[in-house]
């Protein structure tokens, strides 16, 4: 095993969506190509918010998908390591209390930039005198910043090139809150240090994030992990995707019947150079990735591409992987192989095995124009009864049209209808074994 540590931290507050995914998986195919360690971290310090419902959920979206962890870590088990990180800093003196309220803040703010001057919080705290924070401990919880060294600081990220950002231009960042719960920003610094973390693949929107995480690992002695920000994920017409991603969960795209490697052999190469090809298992998708394949402008994501994706999964699915759905379908074993093959290519998810089966077993309730109902009853007089071969849709059809009249479209098209409920379907020589009965009209 390589040195090689990534790691996925989300908070246990609501269901995994797309857009955590993409994060997810970046990083576990860095682990996975260099046989290193991928780790599971819930980020679970807000109690209010982080349920245990919530975390069984992301282990239950991860496991659906393959993305296997070689270990998991809760941030609320190390809030020791942290205070004792924080306390660290404010030896050094680089964590220091403030007191303002959040309406205090924004109406610093709003008068800074009608100043013409950036929102930068002006460090008023570092002025009070022991007496005037007694006086404001008294009254409420004080909140601790990071006092940022106010130089530039650069990086070279592995996506979007060499990065610079002037800290003199960022507030210093809140690192523990007046309740004391203990913020995103310290405790992701002190667990990638601890766990020797070497990639950190995330969001764009975290570049600032980063800039100031730099700061604080070095004053806790350490360097920094290589780092990579995605683009930020976006509808099909380049529209904010935040606003959807309650609709774009891993569990709500699984009830949709979505399978697992349409979802991941997108996310693994939507935004990079490399064209979109359908895999088997995560880890092929893994051994052809690579960083700087990724682009930084924003990346469309469409829902509608994982349908096709999904009907490419299952025409190459075998039938020992749904074997056990069938059976719970009541499709005797016996009959599986050939109701497997003539099915699989014409569903788009493993959710409309129920209805072709209902359609062999029970027969179809088909809807017919009028101009075909007639037409139809005439045909059923024609056909033999149960049960039929794969010789038994040709010489019917043969003897409809001797009877009637009627070929192509006209002919197949009411005939396929009445015995599918559909116009589209199997191939009909190949269906008809399975047919148990005709239609009910």
């Amino acid at each position: 095993m390589s040195d090689t540590v990534t790691r996925f931290a989300p908070s246990p507050t609501g269901y995994l969506h797309v857009g955590n995914l993409r994060t997810a998986l970046l990083n576990w195919m860095i682990a996975r190509k260099a046989e290193g360690t991928f780790i599971l971290r819930l980020d679970d310090t807000d109690p209010e918010r982080s349920k245990d419902e919530y975390a069984d959920a992301i282990r239950e979206d991860l496991e659906w998908l393959g993305l296997t962890w070689d270990r998991e870590e809760r941030q609320s088990h190390r809030l020791d390591r942290y205070a004792a990180a924080a306390d660290e800093m404010r030896a050094q003196g680089r964590l220091y209390e403030a007191f303002e309220t959040p309406t205090e803040l924004d109406l610093k703010r709003k008068k800074q930039l009608n100043m013409g001057r950036p929102p930068v919080y002006d460090r008023a705290a570092l002025e009070l005198s022991e007496a005037e924070k007694d006086r404001l401990r008294a009254e409420r919880g004080g909140h601790w910043r990071f006092k940022l060294d106010q130089e530039r600081i650069e990086w070279p990220d592995a996506i979007l090139g060499p990065l610079s950002i002037d800290a003199a231009s960022v507030s210093d960042p809140v690192l523990i809150r007046g309740d004391g719960q203990v913020l995103y920003t310290l405790a992701s610094v002190v667990d990638d240090t601890d766990m020797g973390v070497t990639h950190v693949v995330r969001g764009s929107d975290h570049v600032t994030n980063t800039a100031t995480q730099i700061q604080i690992m070095a004053a806790l002695g350490f360097g920094h992990p290589t780092f990579a920000h995605h683009s930020l994920l976006t509808g099909p017409q380049g529209e904010a995707l935040s606003k959807r991603l309650g609709t774009l969960s891993l569990r709500d795209l699984r009830a949709a019947g979505i399978e697992p490697m349409a979802l991941l052999s997108l996310m693994a190469r939507l935004g990079s150079t490399e064209p979109i090809v359908l895999r088997d298992t995560p880890e092929e998708l893994a051994e052809g990735f690579e960083l700087p394949q990724f682009g930084v402008a924003p990346t469309k994501f469409n829902e509608a591409d994982l349908r096709p994706l999904t009907a490419n999964v299952l025409q190459r699915t075998p039938l020992a992987a749904v074997a056990d759905e069938l059976r719970a379908l009541g499709v005797p074993d016996e009959e599986a192989e050939r109701f497997w093959t003539v099915v699989r290519d014409n569903i788009s998810s493993r959710g409309e095995m129920a209805g072709w089966w209902r359609v062999m077993s029970e027969g179809a309730r088909p809807d017919l124009p009028e101009e075909d109902a007639a037409f139809v009853r005439e045909a059923l007089a024609l056909l033999p009864p149960p049960p039929w071969t794969e010789e038994t849709w040709g010489s019917w059809t043969a003897a409809v049209k001797d009877a009637t009249g009627r070929k192509g479209p006209a002919l197949f098209k009411p005939l396929r209808r009445a015995m599918t409920g559909t116009d589209r379907g199997p191939d009909m020589a190949s269906l008809m074994p399975l047919l148990r009965a005709g239609p009910k009209l």
